[in-house]
């Protein structure tokens, strides 16, 4: 006998004995009528729970992670307001069914039993994953298990204060909402929490509103391993800018009345606070996990002992709200209830076809208020003598500084953030007088955690914003990779596009940095990015190229809700010449702000039917130095400019290549992992035109005179093309 069919009957014996776990005296708060349906809401996550085990044993059912022993966030649910954004743990099941409770029409059971059926009609995912979350209840499916929430959970707070300066379109909460985020106490000290929770701090100890609950539901083990007695209190109770609460999460009374009270501080003073509460698990970590193999039968007796079912029944009798026969006629009847549903749910449709479970990659498209752009005023005001350096030729970073600009005069969602970005104007000035044409609500600096920025970025956009966080190098992305790939880019997918993070995040990168070299700033490496499905990657090369990109990355973030990076070359930001000193061939004029360069679509220079060369950022402007050597040597070449890494443009470049006799790949990224092996394999299976590569080394890049020796150069370019057309004979 399984521990789930132990506790079950233990359940089932001492409700119907009467012989129930001692404790505190119910306190005031809840009405009996309310604590009557908490306890039902209890009932059915423990329903759910066995029924979901049923259901994997017949091979209906996938894998799932239980609530039993964390009944009691229905309480915290209570103390909560519906319109109040929850970003759940994955054990609070009895959280949903409680909210689900204050909002007419839920049927929280049918739905819930079709996520563990994996059913395509699965309301939050569509059957792409057992997950809690629920559009009409604002609880977003958690799209990771270990904390990654919490970061977006800080930002959506956040945006609560900034939306009360500026209204949004697309916002989704009131202003009087408060955000929650639960957690485990495992969890807890994961390094992405341990991130937010010093963000929480740091943002109200300089008294910037921030209305968030963090909830950690302390069962005191981490899939095996004890969390230390003291641990939580000891690291919580005294953290500065965060107000600490604490309650026995087994106690329905009890965790109500602190929920309120700790629900009521967030929300009137507009500050974080930490509610803590004590609970059990039951039955294990997960699926086939026996606790037994790690904890004594005695640890595993004493938790089930304290079944917060158990005590619900106890403080409902004393409260004279529900007799224990009563109360267990209420658990009896739920669970052939759960059964039934079940059996209806396993025969609902679930996804059979790659296309099917592909659909929710990208996002829906959504209608916007139209834009004009703004007025010539309203330029004239912002941009100041800028407006008459337009005329003359300039370089990358300039254009993507006016961009930005005319792009937030347009847009008032947009919100800048990021490490020095405000008065500073950024390591190497491209948001310089940002923050003074749209002050410190529009230009955020953040502190140093690109966790942080990221997070902030996903929870804005949670709530209307359209964020443009900037991760200062790209080295420094690799720190914070994870909110991108688990949780920015899955949430259309787990959500069958319901919750999207609309944003355009700036990274600047790549190498050939001259003087602020190494392997910290002089990242060459994109795969991470690469491969995230439904993730938009752009690199422009040039000025105008940067400033029409740019407006596209905004227009599909916008406009069709999509995660875009934009990678910035800092190499190409102050770059002026080409071939010779000041000759200032690669400098441009401003582009007119309706003006864009279309995903997908790639730039060509030359008509040559002798080479084509694909490349991109660095790499297209060390092809156009080696240029007019080739043509010497009597190569007539075209240079196609990728712009767009991912998802690659497949049907343009193929169309770009039409007519010639060899195709050279020069790709400043390391030859493992690099654009290109999916170009090679592209040409390979769909051109039939000879194909060789020049790429990085595998390796880092080195500070000094050798920072570009493992990278393509202009005579390693001149090189590889004459020995792929034999020109060099």
């Amino acid at each position: 006998m399984d521990r789930a069919e132990i506790v079950h009957r233990n359940f089932l014996r001492r409700a119907a004995e009467a012989d129930l776990p001692p404790g505190a005296a119910p306190v005031a708060g809840l009405s009996d009528a309310e604590a009557v349906a908490l306890y039902r809401a209890q009932c059915l996550s423990r329903a759910l729970d066995r029924t979901s085990r049923a259901m994997q044993k017949a091979g209906q059912g996938y894998y799932t992670i239980g609530s039993s022993g964390h009944e009691g966030m229905a309480a915290v649910a209570r103390a909560l307001r519906p319109t109040d954004m929850a970003f759940l743990h994955y054990r609070d099941a009895a959280f949903q069914i409680a909210r689900a409770g204050q909002v007419p029409g839920q049927t929280p059971a049918w739905d819930m039993l079709l996520s563990f059926a994996a059913s395509r009609e699965d309301p939050i995912s569509g059957g792409r994953h057992k997950v809690l979350g629920s559009a009409a209840l604002n609880i977003p499916p958690q799209t990771s298990t270990i904390a990654s929430h919490l970061p977006k959970a800080v930002g959506a707070a956040w945006s609560l204060g900034a939306a009360r300066r500026r209204p949004r379109e697309h916002q989704r909460l009131p202003d009087d909402a408060i955000v929650m985020c639960s957690f485990g106490d495992a969890s807890a000290n994961h390094s992405t929490a341990q991130g937010a929770f010093n963000t929480a701090s740091w943002t109200a100890y300089q008294s910037a509103p921030l209305p968030l609950l963090f909830v950690c539901e302390d069962n005191g083990i981490g899939i095996s391993v004890r969390t230390p007695t003291g641990w939580i209190a000891a690291s919580f109770a005294q953290r500065p800018g965060l107000k600490y609460f604490h309650a026995d999460g087994l106690d329905l009374y009890d965790t109500f009345k602190v929920a309120a009270e700790a629900a009521d501080y967030v929300r009137t003073r507009r500050r974080p606070a930490f509610l803590h509460l004590n609970m059990v698990r039951l039955y294990g970590h997960a699926g086939a996990d026996v606790a037994a193999s790690y904890l004594s039968r005695d640890e595993i007796e004493s938790g089930e002992a304290n079944d917060p079912l158990l005590h619900s029944v106890r403080l409902l009798s004393e409260a004279g709200a529900l007799s224990p026969d009563q109360a267990l006629a209420v658990y009896e009847q739920t669970c052939a209830r759960t059964d039934r549903i079940a059996a209806e749910a396993v025969t609902r449709p679930r996804l059979d076809s790659a296309e099917g479970v592909m659909a929710a990659l990208i996002p829906p498209p959504r209608d916007n208020r139209s834009s004009n752009g703004p007025s010539a005023e309203a330029r004239a005001a912002a941009f100041g003598s800028d407006l008459q350096a337009m005329d003359e030729p300039q370089p990358m970073s300039r254009l993507i500084n006016w961009a930005l600009t005319d792009l937030m005069l347009a847009h008032e969602e947009i919100v800048l953030a990021g490490e020095d970005v405000g008065v500073k104007g950024g390591v190497y000035g491209v948001t310089q007088k940002l923050h003074a044409r749209f002050g410190r609500g529009r230009v955020v600096d953040t502190l140093l955690d690109e966790q942080s920025i990221l997070g902030l970025a996903i929870g804005m956009a949670h709530n209307g914003f359209l964020p443009i966080p900037e991760i200062q190098f790209l080295a420094y992305l690799h720190n914070a990779e994870d909110q991108l790939r688990g949780e920015a880019a899955t949430l259309p997918f787990f959500s069958n596009g319901q919750y999207t993070n609309p944003m355009v995040v700036r990274v600047a990168g790549l190498g050939y940095q001259k003087g602020f070299g190494g392997h910290f700033h002089n990242d060459n490496s994109v795969a991470v990015l690469r491969d995230i499905p439904g993730l938009i990657l752009a690199c422009p090369s040039r000025g105008a190229d940067a400033a029409m990109m740019l407006r596209e990355c905004v227009r599909l973030a916008r406009e069709e809700q999509r995660v875009v990076v934009f990678l910035e070359p800092i190499a190409l930001y102050p770059m002026r010449d080409l071939n010779a000193d000041k000759d200032g061939v690669w400098m441009d004029r401003y582009p007119a702000p309706d003006q864009r360069i279309a995903l997908g679509e790639v730039g060509v220079h030359g008509r040559g039917r002798d080479l084509a060369i694909v490349t991109y950022g660095n790499g297209h402007y060390l092809s156009r130095q080696a240029e007019a050597e080739l043509r010497a040597k009597g190569i007539d070449l075209r240079i196609i400019d990728l712009r767009w890494l991912a998802p690659l443009p497949e049907a343009a470049l193929l169309k770009a290549v039409e007519g010639c006799k060899h195709i050279l790949i020069v790709d400043e990224c390391r030859r493992t992992g690099s654009q290109s092996e999916g170009l090679m394999a592209l040409f390979a299976e769909k051109a039939d035109i000879p194909t060789a590569r020049i790429a990085a080394e595998d390796s880092f890049i080195a500070t000094g005179p050798a920072y570009a020796v493992t990278m393509p150069s202009k005579d390693g370019i001149v090189a590889a093309a004459l020995a792929l057309t034999g020109a060099a004979k």
